[in-house]
């Protein structure tokens, strides 16, 4: 275990590499009143589209240490893509008081624990969110970077029966700290509970009996915050729960980056991991697609995680599916390319998109 010494090294280095990230943001959040007992003693913010239709999907977004809901907001640029595609967002705020550093605190048993605590605030703010304002419960999802990732992993665990799925940006598997120091030493991808065991804690966290939402995870090669290992640490966590095996169905090539994939038995797509090359401790953005602005812990190295979640959540319509995604050399034996030979998907595909953008309603 730590020294107390170390712990307090560790924690003013984090926040002297933390506190340049900017705090301002879309002025178009709204703040969220009163939403139940907020037992975390959290703040949140709502962004709805200015046209809305009739059960709409909601967005719970989590923002990362230091930084703020409306900072979040406009580096990934979330509410942006919402405007555009008529969904609703909710970004719970973290509290100077409960954090000096606003971090969620992932690593508190007491804050994790279904019922109690941060996730229990943050339980409450979806369910006004969705009585109010017509959400569709069956499209309810959970993004969060670094400590806000972990902690919508937490979110996945302990209410699995309100999501439909949930993506964690360079986060941390469900209840692998349970103190400052352990949390430090799983960032750096030291000991930490085993397979096994962070099984367990996830099937413990709720009486949870029917399907499970799916899991999108982003990260790094080159996160020296959160170490890659812990992707593959909540896979592992994950993979029984869907039933899946350890290695991927699908790896695919996207540019320099990689995504894998992982499908149920019945073949619909649970699980996938995309491995950013070269890319540090942030969320991916490609500013190019106009959402999102590059900056502290905003990271522009061509693909926008905001929109693949997006589209991989069915947000952003089928239509607009990436072009430039294929089989990786490392790809399994006998999986079926479906972009390959014998498949006309793919140019019936570009003649619908090249239609689209001839009238204007495609970028």
């Amino acid at each position: 275990m730590r020294s107390m010494s170390d712990t307090l090294a560790r924690l003013a280095a984090l926040r002297g590499t933390l506190r340049t990230q900017p705090t301002q943001g879309n002025s178009d959040l709204v703040a969220l009143d009163a939403f139940g007992t907020n037992p975390g003693a959290l703040g949140g913010y709502t962004y709805l589209p200015s046209k809305r239709g009739k059960n709409m999907a909601l967005v719970v977004v989590l923002h990362g240490c230091t930084q703020t809901a409306a900072g979040y907001d406009s580096g990934s640029g979330w509410s942006r893509l919402a405007e555009d595609y008529g969904f609703a967002l909710l970004f719970p705020e973290q509290q100077r008081a409960n954090n000096p550093n606003l971090c969620f605190n992932w690593f508190n048993p007491e804050d994790i624990r279904r019922d109690y605590g941060e996730v229990s605030s943050i339980r409450q703010m979806i369910a006004k969110v969705v009585a109010e304002h017509g959400i569709d419960g069956r499209r309810v999802f959970v993004t969060g970077l670094s400590a806000g990732g972990a902690m919508a992993a937490a979110m996945l665990a302990t209410y699995p029966e309100f999501f439909a799925g949930g993506a964690i940006i360079a986060g941390l598997p469900y209840a692998s700290a349970a103190t400052i120091p352990e949390a430090f030493d799983r960032m750096r991808g030291q000991g930490g509970p085993t397979g096994k065991e962070l099984e367990l804690r996830l099937r413990n966290a709720s009486k949870h009996k029917g399907p499970w939402p799916t899991l999108s995870l982003w990260q790094g090669t080159a996160d020296r915050t959160v170490a890659a290992s812990n992707a593959n640490a909540i896979i592992e966590q994950w993979r029984h729960v869907h039933g899946v095996g350890a290695s991927p169905a699908r790896i695919e090539d996207i540019g320099q980056h990689q995504r894998q994939v992982w499908t149920d038995p019945h073949g619909s797509e649970v699980i996938e991991l995309y491995t950013i090359a070269g890319m540090g401790h942030g969320t991916p953005l490609d500013v190019g697609t106009g959402y999102g602005a590059s900056g502290p812990f905003m990271l522009d190295v061509g693909i926008s995680s905001t929109v693949e979640i997006a589209r991989s959540w069915g947000l952003v319509p089928s239509f607009e599916k990436r072009r430039d995604a294929r089989p990786s050399a490392t790809q399994p034996e006998n999986t079926p390319d479906p972009f390959g030979a014998g498949s006309d998907r793919g140019g019936i595909q570009k003649v619908i998109e090249d239609a689209l953008r001839s009238a204007g309603l495609l970028r």
